[in-house]
């Protein structure tokens, strides 16, 4: 995949059946993956011992990568605000999430920090910059909102949290998305959404999967 693609123009405003399914699909498997991060949060707490409280910024990209893979394959606004709040719905519906009702806002935050470069570029540029753009935006975004929840302004700790967050949004939300979306793509499994269809455009060869 090239670091510059231009999606086709469809002239559609509304999202086909097609892609309507891969979005819940998307949420669906990430929510269960956000609670096994979760699990892997809490063991990495006990870990760090007195520093376990940190561990949360050190894991939290992981939290955001359904957002950037949504929009990387289907290239279309608002995607990745679902994506990210139908995961975080899994969390509280079926895996009993502690945060409640308030992970969805937190999803939506995250989503919306997310989706903004890639809506910047108009969803038509996928390179790593951006990438790495989204996974900082959408832990930053929802930093402040969690601050004030957790009661962490006033702290001396509140610049490394936010510094170990972003950063942790770089590699695992942000990075770690283009790898998946690009390992994903040579599968061919994706060859019937935008994202095949930029590919091809650019002359790129696709495998098809039945």
């Amino acid at each position: 995949m090239s670091a510059v693609q231009t999606a086709p123009t469809t002239g559609r405003s509304r999202l086909t059946l097609r892609e309507i399914v891969l979005v819940v699909v998307l949420g669906v498997v990430f929510g269960f993956l956000y609670w096994v991060f979760v699990q892997a949060w809490n063991a990495l707490a006990i870990a760090m011992g007195p520093a376990g409280d940190l561990a949360q910024h050190v894991l939290f990209g992981s939290w955001l990568l359904v957002g950037p893979i949504a929009l990387a394959i289907l290239r279309r606004p608002g995607v990745g605000i679902l994506a990210e709040m139908l995961a975080a719905i899994i969390e509280v519906v079926f895996l009993g999430s502690p945060v409640g009702p308030l992970l969805v806002l937190s999803a939506a935050l995250q989503g919306i920090g997310s989706e903004l470069p890639f809506a910047l570029t108009r969803y038509r540029r996928f390179g790593w910059g951006v990438f790495a753009a989204s996974g900082a935006l959408g832990a930053g975004l929802v930093f402040f909102w969690t601050a004030y929840r957790m009661g962490w302004y006033g702290q001396d700790l509140l610049a490394l949290r936010l510094g170990m967050q972003v950063l942790s949004g770089i590699v695992l939300g942000g990075l770690l998305a283009r790898v998946i979306v690009r390992a994903l793509e040579r599968t061919g499994v994706l060859a019937n959404f935008a994202i095949g269809t930029a590919a091809q455009a650019d002359g790129i060869p696709q495998r098809h999967v039945r």
